[in-house]
């Protein structure tokens, strides 16, 4: 069958083909567009954290009045024993904010005192010696604290304790030719701090943050009336005890309030659920645009069938076989979806383009433009397949009798 007798007929066929082309070309657009920006959407909700997510629970203790911060070391250390003791528990530590919850401490450090020297940002935890086990992280090289090395307020000084557990992207970011345990950074003050442990991994509470791994752990425990706990359950334990968490902290002291009971799970998913919403938005649009584009290709060889039942009754009538006319209308659709995809394309960089320079977006993989094409054709040809059916299924005694 020849390309260009199809293609001369479609152009006389009026604005319609030029409509369906068009609207393809925007479909392709929008959709590759939108189908990276869920993908990265999905790999940033997803993406390892190091922490044991699914089995922590972090709850906050509010202290009342300046009885209660006198009395703060021994009451935290009466909270993590009796929290440990609970049947089904792990280990707990405190800190001073929850991994994941959009709030928290940050600091920057040096690889050496000199003003020129690489420098990094971080989330800063101050944590006891149980801390690596109560959040389920993996220690990669040197040691965990230990008590002796936990500083409390009774012995608080302002350079408080000298040791400091990094992660390693943080310690990589902070030394690029590689270092381990043993390595002495500084802080702006150009206080000196011993890295005796390196942890595989663990993301801070921002999670739009682009440095989310660089995490710093101090063995202090601050003079605050505020105190999050977080607390490890074995496995499947986690509802468990989060009562049993709770009435241990409110009944072991009156003068303070427990609020905040929370699985870090759900903890996780409100901080990310802009992501999450962003995801779902996007993905409703894709589905809408899809559905409109391939409603418009059926309207359009509907449209063409019934125009055009004289001239499919005379081609039957010389010989013409019903996949011949099949073959037809599949061939005239895959032309103006080709013309669509192929305007398409360009109008998707274009709009990435547009994406990256005004929201800060990341630039797209090339290989979603030659996927979204590959998805449109199929959706052409699928579409025009019942209208192009039907159009087969006219006998030419039918088509006569409409002169």
């Amino acid at each position: 069958m020849e390309f260009g007798p199809i293609w001369r007929s479609t152009l006389r066929s009026g604005l319609g083909p030029l409509l369906i082309a068009m609207q393809i070309a925007l479909t392709l657009a929008v959709i590759v567009n939108a189908v990276f920006v869920i993908q990265q959407r999905i790999a940033k909700i997803n993406r390892p954290t190091g922490l044991d997510v699914d089995n922590i629970v972090t709850v906050v203790s509010r202290g009342l009045g300046e009885d209660y911060r006198r009395d703060l070391p021994d009451t935290v250390r009466r909270d993590l024993e009796a929290l440990q003791a609970i049947d089904g528990v792990r280990a707990a530590t405190f800190m001073q904010s929850a991994p994941l919850s959009g709030g928290g401490w940050g600091t920057q450090l040096a690889a050496s005192p000199e003003k020129d020297a690489p420098r990094a940002f971080s989330a800063q935890y101050f944590v006891n010696h149980t801390a690596i086990d109560a959040l389920g992280l993996r220690l990669e090289s040197g040691r965990d604290f230990t008590p002796e090395d936990v500083r409390y307020p009774e012995r608080f000084q302002p350079s408080g304790s000298d040791k400091v557990i990094l992660t390693r992207a943080y310690l990589d970011a902070l030394f690029p030719d590689g270092a381990g345990p043993g390595a002495t950074v500084y802080n702006g003050l150009g206080q000196a701090f011993t890295v005796i442990g390196v942890l595989e991994r663990m993301h801070g509470p921002w999670t739009d943050d682009e440095e989310i791994e660089h995490v710093m752990f101090r063995p202090i425990l601050l003079p605050s009336l505020e105190t999050v706990y977080a607390v490890r359950a074995e496995p499947g334990r986690r509802d468990a005890i989060m009562a049993e968490v709770e009435e241990v902290l409110t009944g072991s002291d009156a003068r303070r309030v427990v609020k905040d009971l929370s699985p870090l799970a759900e903890v996780k998913a409100q901080n990310y659920s802009s992501d999450r919403g962003m995801a779902v938005l996007l993905t409703t649009v894709t589905l809408l645009m899809i559905t409109v584009t391939a409603v418009g290709i059926v309207g359009l060889a509907s449209f063409n069938v019934r125009r055009r039942t004289k001239q499919i009754g005379t081609r039957r009538a010389v010989g013409a076989r019903r996949r011949d006319i099949v073959r037809y209308f599949m061939l005239e659709n895959w032309m103006i979806t080709t013309a669509g995809v192929a305007v398409g394309a360009v109008l998707a960089f274009g709009m990435n383009y547009w994406l990256v320079t005004t929201f800060g977006l990341s630039s797209i993989d090339p290989l979603y433009v030659p996927g979204g094409m590959v998805t449109l054709w199929l959706l052409g040809l699928l579409a025009v397949a019942a209208p192009a059916r039907r159009g087969a299924a006219v006998s030419p005694a039918v088509a006569t009798r409409t002169v």
